[in-house]
């Protein structure tokens, strides 16, 4: 293969590479040398390059952290709920919650772009070997001729933002969230809920979809799902909830 040809078909303008990957997919450390001396390639940090004369966007970041890396990296949570339309819309400087089996790469965040990147761990709510293969990620178009990125629905957006209720997300923004979400996918929430490694997550999930009683609630049975047993304290100082066996604030327990 051409050496033009192999790096259009390896880094297309727009998205990055370490030297590293390039190097596992045949790319030797001279031919790279020769690219960035020719200005083929720039170095954007130590070790991560890209094609010169296009910005690097967090979405190319994105699809090329995807393409990198052994597990999906995607797009989830709150950030997920606000891509899709639910809730606040990404400004610039903001932080975007990527998730992935995977460790942070210590050189994302050096990066200069519009955004900066929150990493997530994906296993406190999901197997990692699950996800590779699940269908809950749905792909998104963002340029032409370049991968999509992926972007969790907001099924699994949902339960990953309750991951991190209260210390980050507050029960009344948790609820908002879920006044927008009227027409969720029964049949995915049950793939989700029985996938769903955190008890936490389940329980103020049942409880949430409990309040609000949307249709799609009522094809979803809580005994069908592990929900651990014994009292969890979430709200502290709150009321104990006696069927989802979890504190809520007692300005939100019995009310909608």
């Amino acid at each position: 293969m051409a050496l033009i040809s192999q790096l259009d078909e390896l880094l297309p303008f727009g998205l990055v590479a370490t030297r590293k990957w390039l190097g596992g997919h045949g790319v030797s450390r001279h031919t790279m040398d020769n690219w960035l001396k020719s200005q083929k390639l720039i170095s954007l940090v130590r070790g991560v390059m890209a094609r010169p004369g296009v910005p690097v966007t967090w979405q190319g970041l994105l699809v090329s952290l995807d393409r990198m890396m052994p597990h999906p990296v995607y797009v989830g949570g709150v950030s997920a709920l606000g891509l899709a339309g639910f809730g606040h819309y990404l400004k610039s400087g903001q932080s975007i919650r990527l998730y992935s089996a995977e460790s942070c790469p210590g050189w994302l965040n050096k990066l200069t772009i519009d955004v900066d990147f929150s990493w997530q761990n994906s296993r406190r709510l999901w197997p990692a070997d699950w996800l590779d293969s699940a269908e809950t990620c749905q792909p998104v178009f963002w340029r032409e001729g370049l991968p999509d990125y992926l972007r969790a629905s907001p099924e699994q957006a949902y339960l990953e933002a309750l991951a991190v209720v209260p210390e980050q997300l507050s029960f009344e923004h948790a609820d908002e969230l879920l006044q927008g979400l009227t027409s969720l996918s029964p049949r995915r929430l049950d793939v989700l809920l029985l996938a769903c490694q955190n008890v936490k997550v389940k329980r103020l999930f049942m409880w949430f979809a409990n309040r609000h009683q949307y249709a799609w609630f009522n094809k979803l049975s809580a005994d069908d799902y592990d929900l651990g047993s014994g009292k969890r304290v979430v709200a502290r100082g709150g009321k104990l909830d006696r069927e989802f066996l979890i504190t809520v604030p007692a300005h939100l327990y019995g009310t909608k």
